[in-house]
This record gives structure tokens, sequence and C-alpha cells, in this order.
């Protein structure tokens, strides 16, 4: 494998990673009383159209980095709108 796409999937991995305790503690604790719901429609519309570029060129650092991190920042949509 290429280093700039070990590259890609290491940065990849720590901003995806980065994620993973919001989601754990708005699980835990039921509040998203903190968490701005426009901000994350607009940052998961923002994974949407970096998962397109991504898949457009071919690059799978982009798509899987992407496509994690969408899955988590649904998430935490989700659970803003659950548990309102």
């Amino acid at each position: 494998m290429e280093f700039t796409n070990l590259l890609g999937l290491a940065a990849g991995a720590l901003t995806t990673v980065a994620f993973v305790p919001q989601v754990v503690k708005i699980w835990r604790t039921r509040s998203t009383h903190d968490i701005s719901l426009g901000m994350f429609a607009l940052f998961s519309t923002g994974l949407v159209l970096w998962l397109i570029y991504g898949v457009s060129i071919g690059s799978a650092p982009i798509v899987i980095a992407n496509t994690v991190t969408l899955a988590l920042a649904l998430t935490i949509l989700y659970f803003k709108l659950r548990y309102k």
C-alpha cells in the first residue's frame, strides 16, 4: 500500500475515532443539550459530499473514513432528535 493511502487511513481513523466518546457519552447520559443540531446537520451533509467525492476518485481512505464518521454523526443526530 502506498504511503499516501496509509497516511489517509491514519488521518481518517483518528478523526473518526474522535467521535466515539461523544456518541458513548450521549448514549449513557441520554443528554444532547449541548449538541448543536444545525452543526451536526451541516457536518453530516459535508460528510455525504466527501463520501461521493471519495467514491468518484476511487479513494479508499476517504470512502472508509467518511462512511464511518457519517454513521457516527447520524447517530448523534438521531440521539439529538430522540432526546429533545
